[in-house]
């Protein structure tokens, strides 16, 4: 146990990454609506990340490339390599910075349900003082450009963020016998489909593969760390969807229709379980805010890094550059409450058309003896990954749909 926590590494921030607000969100609402019936979906979620993001990993550890910085140097057809950089800055960097907000936002969400929010007025415009305390704790953290004293406190974060959720999914004493039905049984109650690929949506992120593949090579620096690193996805993620998972129980006990958040279920919980029910939620849901406003920006930077082929250092002024864009982007629109409707529409039909692209280019690379050698897939990883494939395609379909208003289905 002592030799795991010492190798302990990016799982944990990844497991951060897609546990934010939005996830907290959907999975409130599921909870809500459908009771434990949509488990399942949460349960196979984890599954599909698990073998994406150690993908990420060996690839990192192999390599010690990131995943954008590879995609660029070994797709050979000029067209194709500028609009592969496109994309991937489009849907990462620019919607990182649309949904900054919604991070900082989900953080500010869990502490006002404990305190009020003091506001700031200067001139005509009025601060949520909150949001620029959250902000400036992120920036302080990435701008140390350490990325062990980053894991540290992340790994912290994660840890209260899901003693915080488990611990009000126990307090509801839910029936044991119905999560296990739940989470095994594949069921589609009526008007659940959008929720159901809304859950496998929110936890398959395309940004996290890229933040894995890239972090993992500043934890482990030798092909022999790849067995840490394989183990530290595998429970990372996994508590991630126990997590989540925990969140869909503790919205089931609530008989109520006006619950449209997070924040709406502490509320709620607190006259059914008393008010620490009210604040283990409310402080999950901080943790899931801040952590996700810090990787975010770190997940742009990254990915910018890659692309333009920068080669540089998370100190270097070129890597802050972009995640200063991002994460004072997320500042200014969360503390003067304004949700940047059109930037984020670009993002979810850019994010929305690179999870497919991003699964065939991992699957193609993971397959390239050049770039990994002997750890390339095997027919197994390629059966699953190409099932997972067809999955990250009906996501991309339902979420142009859903932007565009294709009305396809």
């Amino acid at each position: 146990m002592k030799n795991w926590f010492k190798n302990i590494g990016p799982g944990p921030l990844v497991a951060a990454a897609f546990i934010g607000p939005g996830t907290v969100t959907v999975c409130t609402l599921a909870g809500v609506a459908f009771g434990y019936q949509l488990l399942w979906a949460m349960v196979l979620s984890v599954v599909a990340t698990i073998v994406l993001q150690e993908m990420a990993a060996r690839l990192g550890v192999v390599s010690q490339r990131g995943l954008s910085e590879i995609i660029r140097v070994e797709t050979r057809v000029p067209i194709f390599r500028v609009l592969a950089i496109l994309l991937m800055l489009s849907a990462i960097v620019i919607g990182n910075a649309a949904y900054e907000a919604g991070n900082i936002s989900g953080g500010v969400l869990g502490l006002e349900t404990l305190i009020v929010a003091p506001k700031l007025t200067v001139g005509a415009f009025t601060f949520n003082v909150l949001s620029i305390v959250i902000g400036a704790i992120a920036f302080g953290l990435l701008y140390l450009g350490n990325y062990k004293i980053l894991e540290k406190v992340l790994v912290f974060l994660v840890i209260l963020m899901s003693l915080a959720f488990l611990i009000t999914a126990v307090i509801t004493a839910p029936d044991v016998m119905e999560i296990l039905k739940g989470a095994l049984v594949p069921n589609f109650p009526e008007n659940s489909l959008l929720t159901v690929i809304g859950l496998v949506g929110t936890t398959v992120v395309p940004y996290n593969l890229f933040l894995h593949a890239s972090l993992v090579k500043e934890k482990w620096h030798s092909k022999q760390d790849l067995k840490y690193a394989r183990k530290d996805t595998f429970v990372a993620v996994a508590l991630g969807g126990l997590v989540s998972m925990s969140i869909i129980v503790s919205a089931a006990a609530i008989e109520a229709t006006d619950i449209s958040s997070a924040a709406d279920l502490a509320k709620g919980l607190e006259p059914l379980f008393g008010r620490f029910a009210k604040y283990f939620l409310a402080s999950g849901l901080f943790a899931a805010g801040i952590t996700s406003a810090i990787t975010a920006p770190l997940a742009a930077a990254y990915v910018a890094n890659g692309c333009l082929g920068l080669g540089v250092g998370m100190r270097s002024w070129k890597f802050r550059s972009v995640w200063m864009v991002v994460l004072l982007m997320g500042i200014v629109f969360s503390s003067l409450g304004i949700k940047p409707i059109e930037i984020i529409k670009f993002a979810q039909v850019a994010n929305g058309i690179l999870l497919p692209i991003i699964a065939v280019f991992l699957i193609w690379i993971m397959n390239k003896s050049s770039v990994l050698g002997i750890y390339k897939n095997s027919l197994r990883q390629n059966i699953i990954g190409f099932v997972i494939l067809l999955i990250s395609i009906l996501l991309s379909i339902t979420s142009l749909n859903k932007v565009l208003g294709l009305n396809l289905f």
